[in-house]
C-alpha cells in the first residue's frame, strides 16, 4: 500500500529535469561549435528554474564570452518556449578557482599548476600537475629544504581521487 502524498511525484520530476538538462546540451553543444576551444563543464537546473552553466576553455574563458554565450543561449530557450512567461534564469560562467576539476581536459589544461589533491581516502597529496592521462595523474612534489631537498613525482589513479582544486600562489 502506498501511502499518501508519495507516488512517482519525485521520478516524475527527475525525468523532466533529465529531459530540459538534455535539451539545453544540445543548445549549448550547438552554441560552441564556433567558439574553439570552449567546452561544457557541467549543468545544473534548480527546481525553481534556475539553470546554472560552467563553461571553460582550453586557453581560459572571458567574462564578454560568457555574457555572448548566454544572451545568445537564453534567446534560444525563449525560441524554444520550454518555460512559459519567461519562467526561468539563466547563469553562465567558468568555473571559480575553487571549484574543483571535473574533466580530463581541465586537468590537461592545468599541467603545470599547483594542485591539492584529496583521495577518496580523504588523504590529501599536494604538488605540480605535471602529467595527464586517461587513467592516472602525476604530481611532482618536493620534501626538505637546500641540499636535502628531494624531488619526486607520485602517480594517482582517477578511481583513487575524489576531488582536486588548483592551488593559488600570491
Amino acid at each position: 500500500m502506498q501511502k499518501k502524498g508519495t507516488g512517482s511525484f519525485p521520478s516524475a520530476f527527475r525525468m523532466i529535469q533529465e529531459t530540459a538538462i538534455s535539451n539545453i546540451e544540445a543548445l549549448i553543444e550547438q552554441l560552441l561549435q564556433d567558439q574553439e576551444g570552449v567546452f561544457l563543464v557541467s549543468l545544473k537546473i534548480k527546481p525553481t528554474n534556475n539553470i546554472k552553466i560552467y563553461l571553460d576553455a582550453d586557453t581560459g574563458l572571458s567574462i564578454d564570452k560568457c555574457v555572448k554565450l548566454n544572451r545568445a543561449l537564453y534567446k534560444l530557450i525563449e525560441e524554444k518556449q520550454w518555460y512559459p512567461d519567461g519562467n526561468f534564469s539563466l547563469e553562465v560562467s567558468s568555473p571559480g578557482i575553487d571549484e574543483p576539476l571535473k574533466l580530463l581536459r581541465q586537468y590537461k589544461k592545468n599541467i603545470g599548476r599547483n594542485v591539492e589533491v584529496t583521495l577518496n581516502t580523504e588523504a590529501k597529496e599536494e604538488g605540480k600537475l605535471i602529467e595527464v592521462t586517461d587513467t592516472v595523474i602525476q604530481l611532482e612534489q618536493h620534501e626538505g629544504k637546500g641540499k636535502k631537498a628531494i624531488t619526486k613525482n607520485i602517480d594517482i589513479p582517477f578511481s583513487d581521487i575524489k576531488q582536486t582544486i588548483i592551488l593559488i600562489a600570491f
